[in-house]
């Protein structure tokens, strides 16, 4: 495949991917972004998102403590603005995105975890005098680009 260089062939190339696909992909976007949280959760639901043999009850079970990560971290941002805590609940939101059940609005979960991972590096953007969103988009890219590549 051919280098993807801007979010409108980015978000094309996600789109042509059946729903568990995108699951895989969007949990490769949230690993990049995964320093960024502390909380087990995220990473449990990254594994649950990348295995297609997964339990229906399992999943659910994933999903749940996936929110509750999503909604603990939202509490700990507080009305302080702490950026790193910030982050925290994007990549939570980003691993959420990971687990649902199905595609929402026309967005599916690895534009939704994409989408989330940028505001995550956004965050640490706006504490530093760093600016890291672009880079997240390009690396967000690669990633995609590799993962098709390996696909055939």
């Amino acid at each position: 495949m051919s280098a993807i260089t801007n979010d409108s062939e980015f978000r094309d190339a996600l789109s042509s991917l059946p729903f568990e696909q995108q699951r895989m992909v969007g949990a490769m976007f949230v690993e990049n972004v995964l320093d960024l949280s502390d909380d087990q959760r995220v990473g449990q639901a990254l594994n649950a998102a990348k295995n297609p043999e997964i339990a229906e009850d399992a999943m659910t079970l994933v999903r749940r403590n996936a929110k509750a990560a999503s909604l603990e971290a939202h509490t700990r941002c507080g009305a302080d603005g702490e950026w790193t805590d910030q982050a925290g609940y994007f990549v939570a939101r980003a691993a959420e995105a990971c687990v649902e059940v199905s595609a929402r609005e026309g967005k599916g979960p690895a534009w939704k975890a994409a989408m989330s991972a940028r505001m995550a590096r956004t965050c640490l953007a706006a504490d530093s005098e760093e600016d890291s969103h672009d880079r997240e988009s390009h690396a967000q890219y690669d990633i995609l680009k590799t993962y098709l590549d390996a696909r055939g």
